[in-house]
């Protein structure tokens, strides 16, 4: 178990579903706003065509299910997976909206044990849900697992920046989010958790070597922000 989230699960789907309602703004505040184009990115590396059978993992309020939904078009799919419930409600209220509701299936599932055979996509993905797992190299395997031969898997996380001086600056900007989100949602305890596990999860060049181990080649990454996230791809 290469990167343990400690805090047990049903801890985790409670917190998650505590902050669903405001997730989708808390993102940008702490983003300041690079995630949407950080996922542009992703989209363009992984190329995904029309008709293709796509899996988004913790997939949250759907955002990335959504442009997956708009890549693989009416003759593909897109599965969206996640535990929390109320993610989900909001990730259908969403995904009916931009109208892909005709090739999206939303499921009630553990990221850990896919609920799919062997070899059924064409692309996995997993935005910002890595580090908020039991077990990061299982649900790598099981990416890989549901993934047809040659399919490309993607993780878009936050990453740990390796310059000392940018470092530094990072901590101290992260160590802020909790008063932040006591300030714009009162959720100070739920982005505590957050904090603690952005701090504590693998550098960039160690997630690339966990995808290897868990069957992928032909693995690439990049870093955005100076290191504070980085875009993973793979092929099964």
């Amino acid at each position: 178990m290469t990167q343990t989230n400690k805090t047990p699960e049903p801890k985790v789907e409670s917190l998650f579903n505590r902050i669903a309602p405001n997730y989708d703004k808390m993102n940008s505040l702490i983003s300041l706003g690079n995630h949407k184009r950080w996922r542009e990115i992703a989209m363009q590396r992984l190329d995904v065509q029309p008709g293709n059978f796509a899996i988004d993992v913790c997939c949250g309020t759907g955002d990335w299910t959504i442009s997956l939904a708009k890549a693989v078009g009416p003759s593909g799919q897109v599965i969206g997976l996640d535990f929390s419930k109320e993610m989900l409600k909001i990730a259908s209220e969403k995904i009916k909206a931009a109208g892909v509701q005709d090739r999206v299936t939303l499921v009630e599932g553990d990221a850990m044990h896919l609920p799919f055979d062997d070899r059924k996509f064409d692309v996995a993905t997993i935005g910002f849900g890595l580090r908020n797992v039991p077990d990061a190299d299982q649900v790598l395997r099981e990416m890989v697992r549901v993934v047809r031969t040659n399919g490309k898997i993607t993780c878009l996380e936050t990453s740990q920046p390796t310059n000392p001086a940018i470092k530094m600056g990072w901590n101290a900007y992260f160590k802020t989010v909790p008063v932040m989100a006591k300030f714009a949602v009162n959720k100070y305890r739920e982005y505590h958790y957050l904090q603690r596990t952005t701090k504590q999860f693998v550098s960039a060049e160690k997630l690339a070597k966990m995808f290897e181990d868990a069957g992928m080649h032909n693995v690439t990454y990049r870093t955005f922000t100076m290191g504070a996230a980085a875009l993973h791809l793979g092929r099964a």
